[in-house]
């Protein structure tokens, strides 16, 4: 190895250790104003989530080419914090059988962006598992009431949730923190398990995010299976 090598080495672990950093810091900050949020929701008679949660919309045309940035293709549709404001907005949805494809809906925590660069996300990775569409629409609700809850082990590991509609199928995935704590990893897994009912005949994969920002794939070419 020469002297560049070792200084580019060098270079991503610096870059990595900072994106965990403020990553961990952005977490405190949230976790701060998420009790301060949830004393002025129970002055005001309402039941507070334990996490602000945000519900994002993206809607691409399949066959076309565009230059406009991912970033700016996905919409934030609405945010809520108390379990009244989560369905108000959640019964006025449509439903996953209805949605064009290609089309991808978000559940994220507040502040983080379902973005794979995103600094609560860049160090993470993500769960998938993939639905006949006849079926995906109830996993993904099941899903949902699940991260709103607050109800899967390793909660404090998930960044949110994401449910693509495809063309053949439905494809569901769970965004973690950090792809190299393989406790929390795993972990997780068997939560979704356990909490989905999922019949032994599903195939779950993981793959980090890294890895996807290097073949700009979001589901292909994924690393464990399990």
């Amino acid at each position: 190895m020469d002297m560049s090598d070792k200084n580019q080495i060098s270079l991503n672990t610096s870059i990595n250790n900072n994106n965990q950093a403020g990553a961990d810091n952005s977490l405190v900050d949230r976790e701060a104003e998420d009790r301060e949020r949830q004393a002025r929701d129970l002055k005001a008679g309402l039941h507070p989530l334990r996490h602000k949660f945000v519900f994002w919309y993206t809607r691409r045309n399949p066959g076309v080419r565009t230059q406009t940035p991912y970033e700016e293709s996905i919409k934030r549709l609405v945010d809520f914090s108390t379990v009244e404001g989560f369905w108000v907005c959640y019964c006025h949805f449509a439903r996953p059988s209805t949605l064009p494809s290609p089309t991808d809906l978000h559940l994220f925590k507040e502040g983080i962006r379902p973005l794979w660069e995103d600094s609560a996300n860049c160090n993470g990775g993500k769960w998938i598992i993939r639905f006949k569409k006849a079926v995906s629409g109830r996993f993904w609700e099941d899903l949902v009431l699940a991260l709103v809850g607050d109800q899967l082990d390793y909660g404090d590991n998930i960044c949110g949730a994401v449910l693509s509609i495809r063309f053949s199928e439905d494809i569901l995935s769970v965004w973690n923190r950090n792809s190299a704590d393989h406790q929390a990893v795993m972990g997780l897994r068997d939560a979704i398990k356990r909490h989905l009912k999922l019949p032994h005949s599903y195939v779950m994969e993981y793959k980090p995010h890294d890895a996807s920002l290097r073949d700009n794939s979001s589901y292909r070419n994924t690393w464990l299976r399990g």
